[in-house]
């Protein structure tokens, strides 16, 4: 047709002007953030892994456990935390899709009948077959700066998906080592319920034959009921840990168990490199840096709506009383032409618009530096954790070693009557304290290292944006 010919030529005058034309509003660059040469907590520790263990594969492997590895495979298809992050990040890419289709023109078409009197012609019949076009042009960068924050956003979503995922698979490992450490619990209390079992049947041999006293007996009978509803309430943590894992891998945690397993020994831990390598590690950090971004495209958006807009406009139109005679060049009305449009007078909305956008900028740098910063204090803390804990776990082991070496020799000291009883409890209580308290902190530092490995990154990197 001869208006999409016309409207072609202008087309393509009009994409040339708009390839050379600039967009309003201030140019992304990223804030500078001046970080330190080295972390503070990381000197003198000399990490178990060697500094490439994240890059090899899912950073659970490193824990070499077969059953933590097989729950994580499950936490990044079934956990409705992740699912709800990643329905977000679609609705992002959408909203990219979107605002990129305010590049093209709107084409509609219509065809229509209509019956009614004209004149003295009571019955008289119109059919209308119609083409219309509109197509804003993007002279001064509109759509481009929209395109823009909406690419940023996309973006944020991609990294807010993998920080929900990270966050967790970092849950879900924390909570399987707390709950082997209350299977481990569970073993020690089980051999001091065993081991007071029989300190009670020596007391009770000793007050038969008459070289020990009633008393002995009844302390060893209370100590060994005390020792047994410890073996009970620890079942307590077990479950509740048991039905938190099962809620995050998206499962009724009526239909969830993990069957006791022995507890890992030996704490695997990464080398945390330099801080300034976290700003492109962490995702949430490059969710925040990415909506910074989104938030300064915003600024030209806004500013874009105090030049005129200009619309290229187009329409093909045929009016006959019969369909047969409708595409005749007679019946034929087109009009194609640019049409130029500002407001003059918005009662100052342009310039709060401008405002709103300049302080939604501001807030999204802030938001961006403190997130760093707790980034920074993230590694740090976990650092100190471990190398402190590392250094504590040598000694707690030692204290286990001769508390259990003090129990047998005062049980000894106890059968030879050379002291009293409760010099056995003193014992049993003391090896039951110190054996907690040391995996407690082999508890501790497993978490520490799940904890760390998060802080990092876990391996994720912003080139997967």
């Amino acid at each position: 047709m001869k208006v999409l010919r016309i409207a072609s030529r202008v087309g393509l005058a009009f994409g040339a002007a708009l390839a050379t034309a600039c967009a309003v509003g201030p140019d992304y660059q990223r804030p500078t953030f001046d970080s330190a040469s080295s972390y503070k907590e990381s000197t003198d520790w000399k990490p178990s892994e060697p500094s490439d263990v994240l890059s090899r594969g899912p950073w659970w492997t490193i824990f070499s456990d077969d059953d933590l590895a097989r729950l994580e495979a499950r936490v990044d298809i079934s956990n409705e935390n992740i699912k709800a992050a990643a329905a977000s990040f679609d609705q992002a890419r959408a909203l990219l899709a979107q605002a990129n289709a305010g590049f093209w023109p709107t084409v509609n078409a219509s065809v229509g009948a209509q019956r009614g009197a004209i004149g003295a012609d009571p019955a008289h019949t119109t059919i209308n077959a119609a083409v219309t076009g509109n197509w804003p042009l993007d002279i001064l960068g509109q759509v481009r700066r929209s395109v823009e924050s909406n690419r940023a956003s996309a973006q944020a979503g991609a990294a807010a998906l993998a920080a929900v995922t990270l966050s967790a698979q970092g849950a879900l490992a924390i909570d399987f080592f707390e709950l082997r450490a209350q299977d481990q619990l569970q073993r020690i209390l089980d051999e001091i319920v065993a081991a007071e079992q029989q300190s009670l049947k020596i007391a009770e041999s000793r007050y038969h034959f008459g070289v020990g006293a009633r008393a002995d007996v009844v302390s060893a009978q209370t100590q060994l009921l005390t020792s047994q509803a410890q073996q009970i309430s620890a079942k307590i943590r077990r479950g509740i840990l048991e039905h938190a894992i099962a809620v995050l891998l998206g499962e009724d945690p009526a239909s969830f168990s993990l069957a006791p397993s022995a507890m890992r020994t030996d704490v695997p831990t990464v080398p945390a490199g330099v801080p300034s390598t976290l700003l492109e590690r962490r995702p949430d950090i490059a969710e925040a840096e990415r909506k910074m971004a989104a938030s300064n495209a915003q600024i030209g958006v806004a500013k874009a709506a105090y030049f005129p807009s200009l619309v290229l406009t187009g329409s093909d139109q045929y009016s006959s009383g019969t369909f047969s005679q409708l595409l005749r060049a007679s019946n034929q009305i087109w009009a194609i032409g640019p049409q130029l449009a500002e407001t003059l007078i918005d009662g100052g909305l342009r310039r709060a618009q401008v405002a709103q956008a300049r302080a939604a900028y501001q807030t999204s740098v802030a938001t961006y530096r403190q997130t760093v910063l707790s980034g920074f204090q993230q590694v740090e803390d976990e650092i100190v954790t471990l190398r402190v804990l590392e250094q504590q776990a040598v000694i707690e082991e030692a204290a286990v070693a001769a508390a259990k070496e003090a129990e047998s020799l005062t049980l000894n000291q106890y059968k030879a009557g050379t002291v009293p009883y409760s010099s056995v409890i003193t014992a049993q209580t003391t090896r039951l304290s110190s054996e907690e308290t040391a995996l407690t902190v082999l508890s501790t530092r497993l978490q520490a290292s799940v904890m760390l490995i998060e802080a990092l990154g876990g391996g994720w990197n912003d080139s997967r944006l």
